[in-house]
Formats: C-alpha cells, structure tokens, sequence
C-alpha cells in the first residue's frame, strides 16, 4: 500500500467516521420507528368541564380573514 500524507489520512478517517455516524443514526430511527409499543389511549374528559376548543370572537375572525 502507499503510505498517504497526513493531510489525506485525516481526510479518510473524517470520511470514515461520518459514514458510520449516518448508518448509526439511521439503525436508530429504524429501530425506534419499528418498535412494538402501543400507544396508549387517554379517555376522553367530560365535555362540561370548560376545556378544550371554544370558538371565540378571536377565532371567528380568523376563520373570516382565512376565507378565499
């Protein structure tokens, strides 16, 4: 093999290092995407407890400016 100068080694290595780094992270999210844990589901609150959506003066005039 034919000894490199040490500018070009470095260069290797750097080339070396992102290459894992990208197939690292993308081992990662394919094993967090794939994983068999359901989500559970939060019950529903009472309707007459005053939260959640309310349509507001506010909002009604944005849903007026949002109209084409």
């Amino acid at each position: 093999m034919k000894k490199q100068p040490a500018k070009e080694q470095g260069v290797g290595s750097r080339r070396a290092f992102l290459k894992g780094a990208a197939t690292a992270g993308g081992a990662a999210a394919l094993a967090a995407s794939t994983g068999s844990v359901a989500a559970t589901v939060q019950p529903q609150a009472a309707a007459s407890d005053g939260t959640g959506y309310r349509e507001t003066d506010h909002v009604r005039g944005y849903y007026k400016s949002a109209r084409f």
